[in-house]
Formats: structure tokens, sequence, C-alpha cells
């Protein structure tokens, strides 16, 4: 569990960290090159690949639970660690919330004293990221597509039978899929693509003073969809990959031997 923990903690570092840059460093005046779409959709798309080279040999690289229960659903995971997992990867990831808040406290009091949702999505993902015409259902619907692509790409990517990356490149290339969901579908919903990454920031900062952290802008209740939009999209992607794909593949690899990738380490 701690390299879950580790791993996910890692990723928020770098994935929050980039956003409270872009969002309130540069609109203090810092210097642009600091902010904007690209930089944040290539600080989170690291943020994984590191946090997976963290983890991937102890416990497998998962540092999200939409990815753990598809691996429970369809590729024999244990059931008996899925919630271990999660407590791990949402706990990793309220600890580096709470350290990329500490850290920007200065700033983020600055370019928003009252803590309202001006810089709400720092931590948390809203709906059209605060301000785009997106409500609660298109923002769902939104989270099961990008998720769905993730666990589709991640399935394949890990897959020994399907000439998955190697020298250990799978993460790296896991991580380049991440910049690839935010670049092309990060406007509805943010991409959280991963409960623990949504979840661990948004209690950090509701103790930290963001009363109205579990609510998007509209004052609905929203905290939910990025919790299970994904874990329904994770299943319904890696289902696809095994329907179109997996169950397609012979399953001894050259020469009857089946090497395992680092990412699909169980134990």
């Amino acid at each position: 569990m701690s390299a879950e923990f580790a791993g996910t903690l890692i990723l928020i570092l770098f994935g929050v960290g980039v956003v409270a840059q872009a969002i309130a460093a540069s609109g203090l005046g810092a210097p642009q090159s600091l902010g904007g779409h690209d930089a944040i959709t290539w600080a989170w798309g690291w943020g994984v690949t590191l946090g997976v080279y963290v983890s991937a040999r102890l416990s497998g690289g998962h540092i999200n639970p939409a990815v753990t229960i598809a691996l429970a659903v369809f590729k024999g995971f244990p059931w008996r660690k899925v919630l271990p997992f999660i407590f791990a990867q949402v706990l990793g990831a309220f600890i580096a919330a709470l350290l990329v808040r500490w850290d920007y406290s200065e700033i983020l009091a600055k370019f928003d004293p009252g803590h309202t949702a001006k810089t709400q999505f720092v931590f948390s993902t809203m709906p059209g990221n605060g301000s785009l015409p997106i409500h609660t259902w298109g923002a769902f619907r939104d989270q099961i597509i990008g998720t769905a692509i993730l666990l589709f790409l991640v399935l394949a990517l890990t897959d020994a039978r399907n000439s998955p990356p190697l020298a250990n490149m799978a993460p790296l290339i896991i991580g380049l899929v991440v910049v690839a969901i935010g670049m092309a579908f990060g406007s509805a919903a943010g991409y959280a693509i991963n409960p623990a990454r949504d979840f661990g920031p948004r209690l950090a900062q509701y103790i930290t003073g963001y009363d109205t952290a579990w609510r998007d802008q509209y004052g609905h209740f929203y905290f939910w969809v990025p919790i299970v939009a994904p874990v329904i999209g994770g299943v319904l992607g890696a289902g696809l990959y095994i329907l179109l794909i997996g169950r397609h593949i012979p399953e001894e690899g050259p020469g009857g031997t089946e090497p395992r990738p680092e990412y699909d380490v169980e134990e």
C-alpha cells in the first residue's frame, strides 16, 4: 500500500502544483510561460509517468481507483486489495494537495482572498472548468468517456500478448496518453479520470478554507461525479479492450512464454 500512497502523492504534487502555478501565480503577473493549458497537460502526464515508475515494482503502479477496480473486474487483481489500494491512493492525493496548498498559500491568498470558485479548480475539478456551459450530466458523460479511453489504452499498453512497449517504457507511454486526453478532452470536466485525484485534493481544500469545495459553480453538489463516472468509464473501457482486442490475441507469446510488464505487477 505504501507504493500506491507514494505514487499517487507524486502524481498530485506535479498535477495540482502546475494548476496552482498556471492559475494563481500567472494571474498575479508571473511570466506567462509558467502557465497555460499546455503546461498543465504536460505536467499531469509527467506526474502519471513518474508516479507509475515510483510504484510499479511494488504495487503495479495503479495510482487510480478506476484502474484498480477495472483490473479487479477483468484481470484478476485480488478484490481483498481493492479497498486498501483505494485508501492509499486517496491518502497520497490528500497529503500531496495539502503540501501544494501550504506551498502556494501566500499566492492563493493574494489572488483569491475569499478562497472561492476562482481558484477552487486548482485542487478539484468543476464542470466546464468553472466557466464553460457544462452542467452535471455533461461532465458525467465526459468523465465516462475520458476514463474509458484511459483504461482501454492502459490495457493495450500492458498486455504482454499485444506487443507492449519494451524496456520498461509503458509508464512513459501511459503518461503521454494522459497528456493526449488532457489536450483532447480537458474542457468539459477537467479530465479528472481518477477518483483519488479529485477527492483527495477536494477534501484538502475543504479543510483549508474552501467552503464550496463539494459544489460546482452553480451551487450543485458535484463531488460525486469525478468519483462515480471514472469507475464506470474504467470498467467500460477495460471491457471494450477485452471484447475488441484482448480475447482475440493468442494466450502464449513467442516461444511459449509471456513476459509480464512491470505496470501489471499485483503482488
